[in-house]
């Protein structure tokens, strides 16, 4: 079956048009499923403007649909899949709204740890969303969510939903590197890593001290001690000593 996004008889009037050359001006004619297009005039090929890429920033049969991706889509496709593990993430908890609020703080704070730090954006936030896939799993199997046990439980289910996504196996393989320690450290371990260890430990601390609350020496120590990154260091300071 045709999608219908790329099937002529859906088209409407404005599914072909004309769109100035961003090089010289020249107006160069566009079908809606065009991904480019080359200006008779300078030959510069430049992306459709009006074309929705949508599903191709995900699917893995996005080329085999509308041909040769652009690179300003493939340069975009690693970092468009963090929305839809975001998506999948909460679909796995399901209504355990304490557990997705978590993931969610935490990949809110490795978004800002992670572009100070430059990480690789479609790995730090997928592997934060997914750090604590296991918990389910492992509740039902040993009883507890200790640490160890939704470490061991949660690349499994991680690799899952990023296989589901059409990832490619290199995210795959360092996201679930990441959820299988992701509490325990390592004497050389990489900046990716480093953000989301620094940012699921900044919640939890935060959840501590709503709960019982700790001095800010105390907080200090712990801030300057076991935080990886120094701008998770500087963001720690502005979250639990303000």
């Amino acid at each position: 079956m045709k999608c219908p996004g790329q099937d002529t008889q859906y088209w409407t009037p404005g599914s072909i048009f004309e769109a100035d050359c961003p090089k010289c001006g020249q107006s160069v004619e566009f079908f809606k499923d065009d991904t480019s297009r080359k200006c008779a005039k300078c030959g510069h090929r430049f992306v459709n403007p009006n074309m929705d890429f949508g599903c191709a920033a995900y699917c893995q049969f996005a080329e085999q649909c509308i041909g040769t991706l652009p690179p300003e889509l493939v340069a975009q496709k690693d970092d468009l899949l963090k929305d839809r593990v975001a998506i999948e993430m909460k679909r796995y908890f399901k209504n355990d709204f304490y557990r997705i609020g978590h993931a969610t703080r935490v990949a809110r704070y490795a978004e800002r740890i992670g572009k100070s730090e430059k990480g690789n954006m479609a790995v730090i936030l997928s592997a934060a969303y997914l750090h604590d896939i296991g918990i389910l799993e492992a509740e039902k199997k040993y009883g507890n969510t200790s640490p160890e046990q939704h470490e061991k439980e949660g690349p499994i289910i991680a690799k899952s939903i990023l296989n589901k996504l059409g990832a490619n196996e290199e995210l795959i393989n360092e996201v679930c590197d990441i959820v299988a320690h992701h509490h325990h450290p390592e004497a050389d371990e990489s900046i990716n890593f480093k953000i989301v260890y620094d940012s699921d430990l900044l919640e939890n601390l935060d959840e501590k001290q709503k709960e019982n609350s700790m001095d800010a020496r105390q907080l200090e120590d712990i801030i300057e001690q076991s935080f990886l990154t120094s701008s998770g260091r500087e963001i720690a300071r502005e979250v639990l000593l303000k």
